[in-house]
């Protein structure tokens, strides 16, 4: 019993020097902050491009051959713009996402005075690339009696594409979307690779100053757990939600 109450002393202590003095736990609360705004303001961006790059490559693949068969200018250009996408989606998947933050921060975006800002265009479009596949993905599996029964209606390309398909996509493509604002949200722990405050630069800035490593690394990680099963389950009571909405 001693040595029970004296390690929950010891314990008491150690959260006292880890957050309390010097009100430290104020760190935290930034760093989270900070995580989450460019989690929120990332994963918007990558939403927008990944959309626009996801049907430009399905597009292609579903129409490459007729278009060909036709030829003319539609043809190339689409070629031409697929072949971009395919550039850009291959170069962001390969370069490792700490890169390329020190290349926007560094190089890109040096005069750029706002740290969270820049971390928010370089997750951005970092997403975009794999939103893009995630909803190409979805795209590819809507059956293709859907864009004939789109253009039955009166609709045209880019009216069935928004009307029909992406709808249908993004339904499909929702457990794979909750996947990647996860994989967002965590890879934001990078950040303090440049000096941002995100939440695990804000963990290791107090084991720096107490030196102390278990307390702040253990809240850090059950910040990060909680976070992402509220995310979870937030997405999988929409999920159901759309379930209940086809019925």
């Amino acid at each position: 019993m001693d040595a029970l109450m004296s390690w929950l002393l010891d314990l008491k202590d150690t959260f006292v020097l880890c957050f309390i003095d010097g009100d430290r736990w104020k760190w935290l609360v930034e760093g989270f902050r900070n995580s989450i705004v460019i989690t929120v303001f990332a994963i918007v961006i990558g939403l927008f491009f990944g959309v626009i790059l996801a049907a430009v490559r399905s597009s292609y693949d579903k129409n490459a051959e007729s278009l060909k068969m036709r030829g003319g200018i539609g043809y190339w250009s689409l070629r031409i713009v697929n072949f971009l996408a395919k550039v850009y989606i291959t170069v962001i998947r390969g370069i490792p996402v700490v890169v390329q933050l020190m290349i926007w921060y560094f190089v890109i975006l040096v005069s750029q005075k706002n740290d969270v800002l820049i971390a928010i265009i370089g997750f951005g479009f970092n997403s975009s690339a794999y939103v893009a596949e995630i909803f190409r993905g979805g795209i590819m599996s809507v059956d293709n009696g859907q864009f004939e029964a789109g253009r039955s209606l009166g609709f045209n390309y880019i009216q069935t594409m928004k009307n029909i398909i992406i709808p249908q996509a993004v339904k499909s493509s929702l457990p794979t979307l909750l996947n990647e604002v996860i994989a967002l949200l965590k890879e934001t722990s990078v950040a303090g690779y440049v000096g941002i405050m995100d939440l695990t630069k804000a963990g290791d800035l107090i084991r720096g100053r107490v030196f102390e490593a278990f307390m702040p690394l253990i809240a850090v990680a059950i910040i990060y757990l909680v976070t992402v099963v509220v995310l979870t389950n937030v997405f999988t009571a929409i999920e159901r939600r759309l379930r209940r909405n086809e019925r």
